[in-house]
């Protein structure tokens, strides 16, 4: 039986969700707390020793990091395609996803710690928290870690990660307003990366997202969270996000 290791149906843990979702392929599922840090449990690490999230066991094989998982669902799994088959669309689809990974959803994620992950995480003792991060195994991820933990982000971190959702927000907003999807004509594995960072914005970000500054995106947000995949996927959720999903779906 294949094997997901995720934690809620959001930026990371969401598109490999989503995407077997979207095939139709059933999976057993292990729920991961990343507010609990579950991921840097012995147990987990034996799986997965990155300590990361999300982790997908297929057979003897042990999959991590999400977009190229998304990639791997589409070609080992049947089901309706979810990477276009024309060249240039299948170009786009890859421009954005990187687009997603490596400029958009690192801001997203500062910002999300330093308001959601790092409050709920200094109710507890510090040494508590001191004593977690020394059992993360990637020296990036204790960085991060520290730093939402103990809110050490600096103003200038959180003022460039401010700039670059507002770039970003216009540039997909004007993207979206030549194309019904990312890649072009088709609902595709750049849709479920995006989404997954981005279903949150008009709540988060309300003064960037809206309907009258941002229309398109509100349109294709929607019409991600109307497909019936996108429905079931959502019922996993175990927190606060799950209720951003539900308003989304009731404002459309």
């Amino acid at each position: 039986m294949l094997k997901l290791y995720h934690w809620e149906p959001n930026a990371n843990s969401g598109k490999p969700m989503l995407a077997l979702a979207e095939k139709g392929v059933s999976y057993e599922s292990h729920y991961v707390d990343l507010l609990q840090l579950d991921q840097h449990r012995p147990e987990y690490l034996r799986i997965n020793p990155d300590g990361t999230i999300p982790t997908m066991v297929h057979g003897e094989r042990i999959l991590t990091e999400s977009t190229p998982m998304m990639e791997y669902i589409d070609e080992v799994f049947e089901g309706p395609p979810l990477r276009p088959r024309e060249p240039k669309e299948r170009w786009r689809m890859r421009w954005w996803m990187r687009f997603f990974d490596a400029y958009f959803g690192p801001s997203l994620s500062m910002i999300g710690w330093s308001v959601f992950v790092g409050p709920a995480m200094r109710q507890r003792d510090p040494r508590e928290l001191e004593a977690a991060i020394q059992r993360i195994p990637l020296e990036s991820r204790r960085v991060a870690w520290r730093k939402a933990m103990f809110n050490e982000f600096t103003p200038e971190e959180l003022a460039e990660s401010r700039r670059r959702i507002e770039f970003a927000t216009t540039v997909l907003e004007e993207h979206l307003a030549r194309y019904e999807w990312i890649a072009g004509g088709s609902f595709s594995l750049a849709d479920i990366s995006g989404f997954n960072l981005g279903y949150a914005l008009p709540f988060t970000q309300p003064e960037r997202c809206n309907e009258t500054r941002t229309p398109n995106i509100m349109r294709w947000l929607r019409s991600i969270a109307a497909r019936p995949a996108t429905r079931e996927t959502w019922k996993k959720s175990r927190t606060a996000f799950a209720q951003r999903f539900a308003a989304l779906c009731q404002e459309g």
